[in-house]
Formats: structure tokens, C-alpha cells, sequence
């Protein structure tokens, strides 16, 4: 088949055949980064933590491209690091004593608190760390804490997210582009994310082995104590995960996905705790300091409580439940930026797109530079058929969050919206350079051809 060439206003060029279009679509599951520039190299190297040869086909500098390029992502997708700075220098702070005690000191380590409310905690293969607002509310002391953040150290140290790459048991970190996988674990979430064309709550999440848990466990209660806390912050994590695992708390769901749990380990650490680490029992565990450190979040459980429930319940598809639950925790916290984007994003599921821009415009006024607010308002925008609004917003998402997929696309779909078919096509284009399958993909790809550029 012959692929036709069109010169377009901007001296730019699409050049797609449709058996190139479907050459495009049979690699797209393989693309090893080649689109940003990260590649994979086979090889033996040490583990930081064992001394051993293993086979490895991540190298640490691709490690932390990969951290760059995804973690910023999964930070918007959970509503961004919180806004109150000593919440999150106390976290930088307990994550930075124990990092340098650690197997891989020099690691670019980052550690924060993020907005979510569900309950978890989450590491990036180069060392960015977070802890969301919901897990921290569960947290007794600052020893448990310690533990929490040396347990995610562990998996950075023995470079478990890097071995499953190099095993190919990561797909979703395997991907050219970000809009490939918008899923959520949450399928009702996941859907609305794939519809507005952002990632879902814990897309880059590695999927961790029970070994991987075991050795993140042993790592992070050796890492936590000899940053000099005692061991018993650590069992008092185990017994709480433990805990949470016996019940049905669908906030704790992403957490026991991507971190399994057994009692196992909660009877591992108390038979450390009397034997390895019987030392370790005059240790502080600074509760006093925690809840002092804490007590702005803590001020604002009743509004996280309804909005893990309003979360559930728009999972659940009890939407009008969900918006009653939004609503309560807007009364408590009406200037909460993850409240509105919530309710937002709820609006939108029920078709309200007025709302839904109402609720996201106030979300960009409380956190302006945080990208989710100004994606929804441009999905909500173009709903409303209000083209240059919604071309304004993605592209702000854009200053704030580039890399994409699905922003290009709506950018594009804003522009024919506006009768600019030829700037339009430009991000058509683009988006399936990135982008081969999906209902999207399709849709640009059938306008190229009704206008003439295939």
C-alpha cells in the first residue's frame, strides 16, 4: 500500500500508511522506552545487597530515568505531595536518617506525602519514596513509620523493581508511552481514568513476590534500627498490616495488591525482636514526636474517612452515595484539593460537566501547580464543547506534567473542535506515534484519512 505525504501549515509532515499503522500496533506492547530515550541492556551485575552476580538487564541509570519519567505520573494520579511543609520535611527528614544507612546510599532518595487517601505506601526504582495521608493516619509512632519507609528503602536496595523488569514480569513499566496504560485497580476508576486520559491510581506500581516482601521486610527492620529505632516500630507495622488483611478495607485494596501480606511476617518480626534485635528494645519508638509532627493531618481524618468511603462507593458505582460522601467532606475541608478533584471526577461519571469544571477550577485555585486539576478541567471543558478552554487547560497540564500520550489527543480533538484541522492532525499524528490501539487511536487515525493525510 502506498503511504501518501502532505505538507502541513507548519512545514511539518504525516507519513502513515496503514500497514505501517498496523506494523505500529504489533510493537507497541514491546517498546522498550525507545520514545524517551530509556533502553535496556542485558548484562551481569552485583546485588548492592547480597554481593552476588546476577542477571540484570536494568542498569541503575536506567533505574532512575525510568523514576523520573514515571514517578511525577503516579504523584498527580495521587492528587499530588501534600501542601503543608512541615508534614512533608518530617517525612524527608526520618526518610534521609535512614537512607544513608542503607546499601545504596548515594541513590537520588526523595520522600514525601502524597494527598491519596487510601492506604499505602510506594517506591520508584530510583529511590523516590511516598507515603499516603491515609497509611500515615493508621501509624501509632514514628518507629512504625521508620519501619514503613525502610521497608520501601529495601526494595529500592535490592533492586526488586529492576529484577522483574529484567525478568519481564513489569509490563506496565515496559511501555513507550503512559497513555498506553491508564488502568486502575479499581475498575470502575480505571475506566474513568482510560476515559479522560490519565493514569490510574497505581499503574507503575511494581507488583512485588512474597520473597520480595521477605527481603524488603529483613532490609527495612535492619535499616530502621540501626538508624536507631527500636524493632518493636517495626512489629507494630506487621501487626497493623496484619491486621488490615484479616478485614475488607477497600482503602487498604492497592496496598496488600502490590505488597502481599501473611502473618508469616508479622511472626517473623516478633522473633527478630527477640532475638537479632533483643538490643534494640530501649530504642525509642517517639510517639509524643509523632503525633506532634502529625497533628495537622490528623486534624482532617473525618474528611479522609469520607473520602475513602465516597472512593469506595464511586468504585462500587453508588454515585449519588458517592457525591453525598464528597459533600461531607467538602463542609469539613471546603479548600481540600483532593476533595474537589474527587468530587470533580464524580461529576463527570454522572455526565454534570458544568460541575465537574466548577469543582476542578477550584482545585486548580488551591493547588495551581499540580497538573490532575487542569486535565479534568479540559476533559470537562471539551464536554461542554467550550474548545479553547479545554485547549488552554491540556495545555497546562502539559507545562506541568508533559510526557502524556492522551493530552495530545484531547489537544487535538480541542483543535477540531475549533475548525484547526491542520493543528489538529499535527497532534494526531503524534498521539500515534505513541499510542496504536484503543478507541482513541482509532479515532485519530480514521480522521488522518478522512482528511486526506493518509
Amino acid at each position: 500500500m502506498k503511504s501518501v505525504t502532505y505538507q502541513l501549515q507548519d512545514k511539518s509532515k504525516i507519513d502513515v500508511s496503514r500497514r505501517n499503522f498496523l506494523k505500529y500496533s504489533a510493537v507497541a506492547g514491546v517498546g522498550l522506552f525507545s520514545s524517551s530515550g530509556i533502553l535496556f541492556s542485558s548484562g551481569c551485575a552485583v546485588n548492592p545487597v547480597t554481593g552476588v552476580n546476577q542477571l540484570m538487564m536494568v542498569s541503575e541509570q536506567t533505574e532512575i530515568s525510568i523514576d523520573k519519567r514515571q514517578a511525577p505520573h503516579q504523584f498527580s494520579a495521587d492528587y499530588g505531595v501534600v501542601q503543608d511543609s512541615v508534614l512533608n520535611g518530617y517525612i524527608s527528614e526520618i526518610g534521609r536518617a535512614i537512607a544513608i544507612r542503607t546499601h545504596r546510599p548515594s541513590m537520588p532518595y526523595s520522600f514525601r506525602c502524597v494527598n491519596a487517601t487510601y492506604i499505602n505506601a510506594y517506591a520508584f526504582p530510583g529511590g523516590s519514596i511516598a507515603v499516603t495521608r491515609g497509611i500515615l493516619l493508621k501509624l501509632k509512632n514514628e518507629a512504625e513509620l521508620a519501619a514503613l519507609i525502610g521497608h520501601e528503602l529495601g526494595h529500592v536496595n535490592a533492586r526488586h523493581s529492576a529484577q522483574q523488569m529484567s525478568k519481564g514480569t513489569i509490563s506496565s513499566m515496559l511501555v513507550g508511552s503512559i497513555a498506553a496504560v491508564v488502568g486502575s485497580r479499581n475498575s470502575q476508576l480505571g475506566q474513568l481514568a482510560q476515559q479522560i486520559g490519565m493514569v490510574g491510581q497505581g499503574v507503575f506500581l511494581a507488583t512485588y513476590s512474597r520473597d520480595n516482601e521477605r527481603e524488603a521486610d529483613s532490609l527495612g527492620n535492619q535499616y530502621m534500627v540501626n538508624a536507631g529505632y527500636s524493632t518493636y516500630g517495626f512489629v507494630g507495622l506487621m501487626e497493623l498490616l496484619n491486621s488490615m488483611s484479616k478485614g475488607h478495607n477497600a482503602s487498604a485494596e492497592m496496598l496488600f495488591a502490590t505488597h502481599p501480606m501473611g502473618s508469616e511476617r508479622y511472626q517473623t518480626a516478633i522473633q527478630m525482636a527477640q532475638t537479632k534485635y533483643i538490643q534494640s528494645k530501649s530504642l525509642p519508638l517517639n510517639k509524643e514526636r509523632y503525633m506532634d509532627r502529625t497533628a495537622s493531618l490528623r486534624a482532617k481524618e473525618s474528611l479522609i474517612t469520607a473520602l475513602q468511603n465516597g472512593e469506595t462507593a464511586l468504585g462500587n458505582k453508588k454515585y449519588n452515595d458517592a457525591e453525598q460522601l464528597f459533600n461531607n467532606a467538602l463542609k469539613v475541608g471546603p479548600r481540600d484539593y483532593t476533595a474537589n478533584i474527587m468530587m470533580a471526577k464524580c461529576m463527570l461519571v454522572k455526565n454534570d460537566y458544568s460541575r465537574a469544571l466548577k469543582y476542578a477550577k477550584e482545585g486548580a485555585s488551591i493547588y495551581p501547580t499540580e497538573g490532575q486539576a487542569y486535565h479534568v478541567a479540559g476533559f470537562a471543558s471539551m464536554k461542554l464543547k467550550q474548545y479553547e478552554n479545554a485547549l488552554n487547560y491540556f495545555s497546562k497540564y502539559e507545562q506541568l506534567l508533559p510526557g502524556n500520550a492522551g493530552t495530545t489527543f484531547f489537544k487535538g480533538y480541542a483543535l477540531e473542535g475549533m475548525n484547526r484541522n491542520q493543528e489538529a492532525a499535527l497532534q494526531y499524528q503524534e498521539y500515534l506515534r505513541q499510542v496504536q490501539e484503543g478507541e482513541y487511536a482509532q479515532y485519530a487515525y480514521k480522521r488522518l484519512q478522512e482528511w486526506g493525510y493518509i
